[in-house]
């Protein structure tokens, strides 16, 4: 049964942040280099040098900003860039001709920020002339001779080129981790660098020396070796290449070493390389297709309809389940891979068309600026999917199978004639159309297709197709459903896995399950509905140990943010404490959110003391707040201690107020809180007396061995003089100054309009007003 292609409409681009200039430089600029990040979240538009601005821009499909950059006149645009597969954060790299590399990346908070900014190249007088990102790893073509006459004149001059390589890894919350630059072929000539998902393919281009234009390369990190290529005398050789065990070659001693290699031939005439699973499509001017594969065979494809008339017009190629589809301007090809027989041939609205890696499950992804469309087969008509009754009472038996004790195996015909079970047979009927809640069924139905569609990607990943992909998206499946569950036993097990093995999707899943976002403060703000919570925040009875190392779902997340964005621990406890209810961990009889997520960073002492009192401030708890400035205290950090006291509000007058008389002792003590005041005075309780507040200071002033002399003693502690006392005893004498008689024997000197008489001796000591306030005790 013949099938027929589809192209479906996956998005209007609409949902992508800064869209109208998506589609203005999609329409515009037939030149325009376009990349899409492994999620399928981001695009990556970057336009050649000497466009108008913008030349990059990097769009975002939902809730995220765009990055726009333009270069002014006289400063070079990139030569390429690449979105890097991080597991923490979006991250994107950008490598200029002169060597300078700049890596950008985005995390929860919102838009992208300059993470590192280094130069490749080591000579002053070297350029890149091409690059590519390859598993982690960053593979550059250098040239270490400008001089272009030379170059086209002289031998040794083509053979002038360098290829480097230079790990690539994120380091943290910092940035990123380049490793030492490592050169794998010494005197080459220029080459052109594709990357695929498991190879780098290094291929000729236009300025390529003749003499070696029908050869191309293919290295295997993963093997540590390097595959010699030439598909038009059907040889290949291959070498062991490691940079881990400083593996290096001379490409003119490694093509002489390879008998046959440098028979006279013809350069190869290409128009479009294409990565794929397979290896490395090549198109050339007649319309041929041909796929060099990663062991180094080469065989024909098919042949097109249409033949590319010259370098200047458009072409993209992919495969997806068997089949080769090519854009040939505005004409889309579909071959089979097998046969090389035309399959399908389209003729689309636009020439200005973009075939997106990686395939998705279904097809490949087109890019125009009409919108983001998938290609792909429909299914045969006489392939039977199973009905959504089906897969009812074949859930229900792979349920209930689970929780039965009876060795006899349990069989959907019999879930559905036995009158035991009684849930499967409502949930059928309600699909047959028995029972009309319309709602219900809705909501049914799409659980359903939920379950069928993800039978279908573990089918897919069982097959090899997609994994990276797949693996994310089965994760995220995953968790999704693991978070309908009660999570007990298994099902909190299970996500423990699944966020070891893949952090990142899985918290992905989070974030749209409590539909988290922040706020522009450094807060975070959620959406999700009580119940949703209730899941999150419960967790193991108090001072019990996780059995197993299994942590609760709490715990579970606090370790993840730790691993990707540690920044955002504190502002996601502080949201879960805002939430709760009775018994739920928030509030409950359990341990305190704040103690739980110290516990995720390691034992009192091994804790990172930034997160620790990030933690402990904002617990709003008086004993971690206390604890939290005791410790800034020790730091001497007194302004942040200060800060915390002014950030509890009025609901906490008993914890201000002894964060006050923390810091109002530090202040009797010696001199180093005198710059900072102004913000003591507002700390001050209003309802402090003045009594009140030099019976405090003579509690913490230092005992005086010997009688006070005018001037203190040369290098010695200033003492605590009237002067620096008045502002304090003007900030308690100005709360609710009486209007009657005076209160105190001494409350009326605050006040005292008249101007002291001159004096030729030293301040006096606060030692000894406090002493002369307090002699009648």
């Amino acid at each position: 049964m013949k099938r027929a292609g589809t192209l479906r409409l996956l998005s209007d681009l609409s949902n992508f942040s800064g869209a109208a200039r998506l589609r203005e430089l999609l329409a515009g600029d037939p030149a325009v280099r376009v990349r899409c990040s492994l999620d399928g979240r981001h695009l990556l538009l970057l336009r050649p040098p000497g466009a108008p601005a913008p030349q990059l821009l990097v769009a975002v499909r939902g809730p995220g900003a765009e990055l726009e950059r333009a270069w002014p006149a006289g400063h070079s645009s990139p030569l390429d860039a690449f979105f890097l597969p991080w597991p923490a954060r979006p991250a994107l790299v950008l490598v200029w001709e002169s060597g300078l590399v700049e890596v950008w990346g985005a995390g929860v908070g919102p838009g992208w920020r300059l993470l590192q900014s280094t130069e490749l190249c080591r000579g002053g007088g070297a350029r890149v002339v091409a690059v590519a990102a390859a598993r982690g790893r960053l593979v550059w073509c250098e040239e270490r001779q400008a001089d272009a006459e030379d170059r086209l004149r002289s031998p040794a001059a083509a053979f002038s080129h360098c290829v480097c390589v230079r790990t690539l890894e994120p380091s943290g919350e910092a940035g990123t981790n380049l490793g030492r630059t490592h050169i794998l072929l010494h005197h080459c000539p220029s080459f052109g660098l594709v990357a695929s998902r498991k190879d780098l393919f290094l291929v000729p281009t236009a300025t390529t020396w003749p003499g070696v234009g029908h050869i191309l390369l293919i290295w295997s990190p993963g093997k540590g070796k390097v595959i010699v290529v030439a598909p038009s005398l059907g040889l290949s050789h291959s070498k062991s290449l490691n940079p881990g065990r400083g593996d290096t070659w001379d490409f003119q001693t490694l093509i002489r070493g390879l008998p046959g290699l440098l028979t006279p031939r013809q350069p190869l005439t290409v128009h479009t390389w294409a990565p794929t699973p397979q290896g490395l499509l090549l198109l050339n001017f007649r319309g041929t297709v041909s796929l060099v594969q990663s062991h180094g065979g080469t065989r024909a494809v098919g042949t097109l309809q249409e033949a590319p008339v010259s370098l200047a017009g458009s072409a993209a190629l992919g495969t997806f389940h068997g089949t080769l589809a090519c854009v040939l301007g505005s004409t889309l090809e579909l071959l089979d891979m097998g046969s090389g027989q035309l399959l399908e041939r389209k003729v689309l609205s636009t020439d200005r068309i973009h075939l997106l890696e990686p395939p998705t499950r279904g097809g490949l992804r087109l890019l125009s600026a009409l919108g983001l469309f998938r290609v792909g087969w429909e299914a045969p008509q006489g392939l039977e999917l199973p009905s959504a009754e089906d897969l009812v009472f074949e859930e229900a038996c792979e349920y209930y199978q689970r929780r039965s004790l009876r060795g006899a195996q349990l069989t959907p015909e019999e879930l559905r004639h036995s009158s035991t079970f009684r849930a499967p047979q409502a949930l059928a009927s309600i699909l047959q159309g028995h029972v009309s809640p319309s709602t219900l069924l809705t909501t049914l139905r799409a659980e359903l297709r939920d379950y069928q569609a993800l039978e279908q990607l573990k089918a897919q990943l069982v097959a090899g197709d997609d994994e990276e992909a797949g693996w994310t998206e089965l994760a995220e499946h995953e968790v999704a459903r693991l978070l309908r569950t009660e999570l007990m036993g298994d099902q909190l097990a299970q996500l423990n896995t699944i966020f070891q093995a893949l952090p990142t999707a899985a918290w992905g899943a989070i974030l749209r399950v409590l539909q988290l976002q922040p706020d522009g403060n450094g807060k975070l703000r959620s959406q999700a509905p009580p119940d949703v919570w209730k899941k999150v925040l419960g967790g193991t009875a108090a001072g019990k140990e996780p059995s197993n190392g299994i942590l609760p779902l709490f715990e579970l997340l606090c370790q993840c943010l730790c691993r990707l964005e540690p920044r955002w621990l504190p502002p996601f406890v502080e949201l879960a404490q805002q939430q709760g209810g009775p018994g739920w961990g928030a509030g409950g009889p359990g341990l305190p959110l704040y103690r739980r997520a110290l516990a995720v960073l390691g034992e009192e002492g091994t804790r990172p003391e930034a997160l620790e009192l990030e933690l402990l401030l904002g617990s709003g708890r008086p004993k971690a707040v206390l604890q939290a400035v005791g410790q800034l205290v020790q730091k001497e950090q007194w302004e942040r201690a200060l800060e915390a006291g002014l950030a509890l509000g009025p609901s906490s007058p008993l914890l201000r107020s002894e964060i006050f008389k923390l810091l109002l002792a530090e202040f009797a003590r010696h001199r180093r809180l005198d710059a900072h005041l102004p913000l003591l005075c507002r700390l001050c309780p209003p309802d402090l007396a003045p009594a009140e507040l030099l019976l405090l200071l003579r509690t913490h002033l230092p005992d005086e061995l010997e009688p006070p002399t005018p001037f203190p003693e040369p290098r010695a502690e200033p003492p605590l003089t009237v002067g620096l006392l008045r502002a304090l005893l003007e900030q308690t004498g100005t709360q609710g100054r009486p209007s009657g008689p005076v209160l105190s024997l001494y409350e009326d000197i605050l006040w005292d309009p008249g101007t002291p008489p001159p004096t030729t001796h030293s301040p006096t000591p606060a030692h000894d007003l406090c002493f002369f306030f307090f002699e009648e005790d």
